[in-house]
C-alpha cells in the first residue's frame, strides 16, 4: 500500500525534502497571517498573496503565492493531511525537483483556469490554497493506475479512486466554499504534465 506512511521523522525528511518544505511554507505564511490581520480576512490574504482578478492586484506572481496560504486552521489541516500522507510516493518516483515542478504547473495551471473562469462570469475572485496543486498529484496517481497499473497494487488503486471521487462528490457539493475549477484543472495538469515526464523519462532510460 503506497500510502500507509511507516517512516520515522528523520527518514521522512530524508526522502521527502520537497514535501516537507512545501509543508512548512503552508504553515509559516499561515502562521505569518495570523499574526497580521489573521488568515480568514480579505485584506490581509490579497496582502500576501492571494490570487484575485481585481485589477490593483493582479500580479502575475499570485499564481504562485496563493498556492502557499490557507483560510482558516481546517483549511490548512486538510491540505496538509493530503499533502504529507499522499504526495510522498510521487516525490519518491519523480524525484525532487520534476516532483517540485508537476506540483507548481498544476497548481498554476489550475489558477490560470480559476481567473479565466471568474473573468468570464465577472465575479470577484479572491482564491487561496494548494488544492489545486494536491489535485495535481492525484492526476499524476490517477495516470499510473490507468497506464501504469504494474506500478500499483491493487489497494492503492482503489485508494486513488476513492479519493476521486469523493473530492469530485464534495467540490460540486460545496461550489461556493471551494474552487472547483482550481481542483479540475490541478488534476487535468497532474494528469497530463506526469504523463509527459514519464514519456520523457522512458526515451530517456
Amino acid at each position: 500500500m503506497l500510502f500507509v506512511r511507516y517512516e520515522n521523522l528523520k527518514s521522512y525528511l530524508k526522502y521527502y525534502p520537497i514535501t516537507t518544505l512545501l509543508f512548512v511554507i503552508n504553515l509559516v505564511m499561515f502562521l505569518i497571517m495570523a499574526f497580521n490581520g489573521g488568515s480568514t480576512n480579505n485584506e490581509t490574504l490579497i496582502r500576501f498573496g492571494a490570487l484575485t482578478n481585481i485589477d490593483q492586484y493582479n500580479e502575475w506572481w499570485r499564481y504562485v503565492s496563493s498556492m502557499f496560504l490557507h483560510a482558516g486552521f481546517s483549511h490548512l489541516l486538510f491540505n496538509s493531511f493530503a499533502l504529507l500522507v499522499f504526495a510522498p510516493p510521487l516525490e519518491r518516483l519523480l524525484g525532487p525537483w520534476r516532483y517540485a515542478l508537476l506540483y507548481l504547473l498544476s497548481g498554476i495551471l489550475g489558477n490560470l483556469m480559476t481567473v479565466a473562469h471568474y473573468n468570464r462570469t465577472g465575479e470577484i475572485l479572491i482564491s487561496i490554497g494548494a488544492s489545486g496543486a494536491i489535485y495535481g498529484i492525484y492526476g499524476a496517481y490517477l495516470y499510473i493506475a490507468l497506464l501504469q497499473r504494474q506500478w500499483m497494487d491493487d489497494a492503492s488503486r482503489k485508494t486513488v479512486y476513492g479519493i476521486l471521487i469523493v473530492g469530485v462528490v464534495v467540490t460540486w457539493v460545496s461550489q461556493s466554499n471551494i474552487n472547483w475549477v482550481a481542483h479540475m484543472g490541478g488534476l487535468i495538469g497532474g494528469f497530463f504534465i506526469y504523463g509527459l515526464m514519464a514519456r520523457v523519462l522512458r526515451r530517456r532510460r
